[in-house]
């Protein structure tokens, strides 16, 4: 069905994309996906120390003045499932399916972030029809899970004046900006006990939040499963003396956590109403989060008594610590009307077998910002004897707003559509601040088409808005200047 969409160049590349397994850190099979597509097209084709893969392509006949640009999209995909959906994304092509005007994958990720962009490239190097300067296509790997694609690629490869980044996702954006990030992790270790003899076990599930990316999304106020369920943890605590076996949230450091699970036990006389209670929490939840988080589920059930369970002050520090941690918009702009300067996202909770691992995405515009509420995560965390470290700082990237590409392509954006593009720093990361420690003089900008749900399995790419942006962009390059 998507090869029937138009333009049907794109969506037939997308298509072969999606049938290579991509995720993050796990790209090698992509990159000889597209390394072959290079060659096979006879257009140099290269690929880095670490992965990344460059094809040129001479200009079309007529703009061999123009200026180059450099086309860059990165080749991972987040991979997210629902807990029903039986899928191995190491092995596996995206089932998609078309929903009126939107593209969908059946209960996973959809990757139209960033193979969109991935494919629009693609269908540029492929045609023999498309006016365009000279091309530097740059496909970087790991962008999702700590941008090393982009921190790794050397000085002195590309020799562009301009970028335009494909992984905006609103058609009506220009983005010109963006955040930084750090990963912040907390590991430690913790002595379990045996389970009181008179107890019974539940597993207690939250499932059925909207989840979303940790950056583009942690403005609308949607649920952290991690921190849900520590609320519900410490009220049971305090009521009915739970002891707490296991507990299992989240996934992804960009993704806001859609699922949590927990493996408890309390006295068998407290089981009626420890039931009740889950009710109630359920309600309350529901309630809160009716707007945001419509699907949200909490309930337990009865399993086997766990053999052992959190040593009673470990299991108090912990949940202390989690109801602690700073978790959504830390500090709104001042400078920049309705920009999130600084978040977090608690991303991963995961404590069993002895072992105890919190994994967090701090993201700021202002890096000094980013590390003292990453300090604020530390202190949490050390307060409850774990070892906390700091990995994958990335920085963010300053607005330009006089460039020459920008002008170009908000007034192009004016002339095409009637109405003026929204010019915007945004909260996520994107690799151009990273690319531009090295390309200092390039100028970049980042848009894409309407994409909703990114990074959770509601993701979807909407197809006139590809149609969009994809007229957009070709206009784009026959405009370059020289």
């Amino acid at each position: 069905m998507l090869q029937s969409i138009e333009p049907k160049a794109l969506w037939n590349h997308f298509s072969a994309l999606n049938a290579v397994p991509r995720p993050s850190k796990k790209e090698e099979r992509v990159i000889e996906f597209m390394l072959r597509f290079g060659k096979e097209l006879g257009l140099p084709t290269t690929r880095d120390a670490v992965g990344n893969v460059i094809i040129t392509k001479p200009a079309s006949k007529g703009m061999e003045d123009r200026a180059t640009v450099c086309l860059q999209s990165h080749l991972d995909m987040v991979h997210q499932k629902n807990s029903d959906t039986t899928f191995d994304f190491n092995s596996q092509g995206i089932d998609m399916y078309v929903d009126g005007d939107w593209v969908r994958a059946r209960g996973t990720t959809l990757g139209a972030d960033n193979g969109i962009g991935v494919a629009s490239i693609m269908t540029i190097l492929a045609s023999t029809e498309i006016q365009h300067p000279p091309i530097e296509a740059l496909f970087t790997i790991d962008e999702e899970t700590g941008m090393t694609g982009a921190l790794n690629l050397q000085g002195g490869l590309l020799h562009a004046k301009f970028m335009l980044n494909l992984d905006t996702e609103d058609d009506h954006e220009l983005t010109i900006g963006c955040a930084g990030g750090v990963d912040v992790t907390a590991n430690g270790n913790y002595n379990g006990e045996s389970a009181p003899s008179d107890s019974k076990g539940f597993r207690v599930q939250l499932k059925g939040l909207t989840g979303g990316h940790s950056g583009m999304d942690i403005h609308l106020g949607r649920g952290n499963a991690n921190k849900l369920m520590n609320r519900v943890l410490s009220v049971a605590a305090e009521k009915f003396s739970i002891r707490i076996s296991s507990l299992d949230g989240g996934s992804l450091r960009n993704a806001i956590p859609r699922e949590s699970v927990a493996e408890i036990c309390l006295s068998g006389s407290s089981a009626g109403d420890f039931l009740k209670f889950i009710q109630e929490q359920q309600h309350v939840l529901k309630s809160e989060y009716a707007t945001t988080d419509a699907n949200l589920m909490l309930s337990a059930e009865e399993i086997p008594t766990p053999a052992t369970v959190f040593a009673a002050n470990f299991q108090y520090q912990l949940l202390r610590s989690i109801y602690a941690c700073p978790n959504g918009i830390y500090r709104m702009s001042p400078d920049v009307d309705r920009l999130v300067q600084s978040s977090n996202n608690l991303a991963r909770v995961l404590v069993k077998d002895n072992k105890c691992t919190i994994q967090c995405l701090t993201r700021s515009s202002v890096d000094s910002e980013k590390m003292d509420v990453a300090n604020a995560i530390r202190s949490c965390f050390e307060l409850c004897g774990a070892e906390v470290s700091f990995s994958g700082a990335y920085p963010g990237w300053t607005p330009r707003p006089t460039s020459e590409i920008v002008s170009l392509m908000s007034g192009l954006y004016e002339n095409m559509y009637g109405s003026k593009a929204h010019v915007n720093a945004i909260h996520a990361g994107l690799e151009c601040g990273i690319l531009g420690t090295n390309y200092p003089n390039m100028q970049m900008i980042s848009f894409g088409p309407n994409i909703r749900g990114a990074h959770s399995p509601d993701e979807c790419v909407q197809i006139s808005s590809v149609q969009k942006y994809w007229n957009y962009l070709l206009e784009t390059l026959k405009q370059i200047p020289k």
